[in-house]
């Protein structure tokens, strides 16, 4: 999936050639190029970053100097690359691009996974992504030290209020996702949402789903869902959680938050490429 993705990228930005770098650069010049890291961050995309100029140019040659996950301050070198001058400026956009987005997510997940550092709960992305970008946001938000829900509509089924609503009912949707996995034969997990004390109650008699998303509780009726459901399946918590309130939501004793913040309100890291 990288590689298409890098593909795509490198077609949508090359086209018929780097006309800049063909014209001003000679084909035999050899260069010298540095990852300059340019504030407060958590580094992420560097092994991106190599493949991207392995798929440019072969002969590129990285020497890292961090890791995807270290701590980086203003001033320091992320990497060194060598090779064709031609192929590091052709490189250089995607790289950027992909690093200082990827770095902006990780630093964001792994400011709020400090914040609740001390509780059992866990930090969750969701489908909220740039499309054709979700690879990379996603495994930003691990490398930050989050964890990913699913990755897409069909690695899990999740029930949601529009499926409730159209289906007329939790519990008519719970028993028709359990028909359809049977009859399709199907080994994916059921997550449901449920918005009410009562949508958990009917969920837990129905049986089938292995969490139940309670979505847009406040923390009181939050924690008197979970006391409820007692750990009979696993619970999440979304909806206005932020950076603000997360400590509150995580002390509830729920499994998991997700937060769509991660990956769709991220400020870039500024990063760049310079020669040396």
């Amino acid at each position: 999936m990288m590689d298409d993705i890098l593909l795509n990228a490198l077609r949508e930005d090359i086209g018929n050639g780097d006309h800049t770098s063909l014209a001003t650069i000679p084909a035999h010049q050899q260069g010298r190029a540095k990852l300059l890291v340019k504030e407060s961050c958590v580094l992420a995309g560097i092994e991106a970053a190599q493949r991207i100029f392995q798929l440019v140019d072969p002969q590129l040659v990285v020497e890292s100097i961090l890791k995807d996950g270290d701590h980086a301050e203003p001033g320091q070198i992320a990497f060194y690359v060598n090779g064709s001058a031609r192929s590091i400026t052709t490189a250089e956009r995607l790289v950027l691009n992909v690093m200082q987005r990827m770095s902006g997510i990780a630093t964001k997940a792994n400011q709020v996974v400090a914040m609740i550092a001390d509780t059992p709960c866990k930090l969750l992305d969701t489908r909220k992504t740039t499309p054709g970008f979700r690879y990379f946001e996603k495994w930003a938000v691990r490398i930050g030290g989050g964890h990913n829900h699913r990755f897409g509509l069909y690695d899990m089924m999740m029930i949601k209020d529009n499926h409730i609503d159209y289906c007329k009912g939790v519990r008519e949707a719970l028993l028709q996702a359990q028909e359809y996995l049977k009859q399709e034969k199907l080994d994916i997990q059921i997550e449901i949402e449920a918005r009410t004390i009562r949508d958990v109650e009917i969920i837990l008699e129905t049986g089938g789903a292995f969490r139940i998303l309670l979505d847009n509780f406040n923390v009181e009726d939050l924690k008197e869902a979970v006391r409820f459901i007692h750990g009979r399946v696993e619970t999440e918590a979304s909806g206005g959680i932020h950076p603000g309130n997360v400590r509150e939501y995580a002390s509830t004793g729920v499994d998991y938050l997700s937060m769509g913040a991660l990956t769709h309100q991220i400020q870039s890291i500024d990063l760049s490429l310079k020669a040396c």
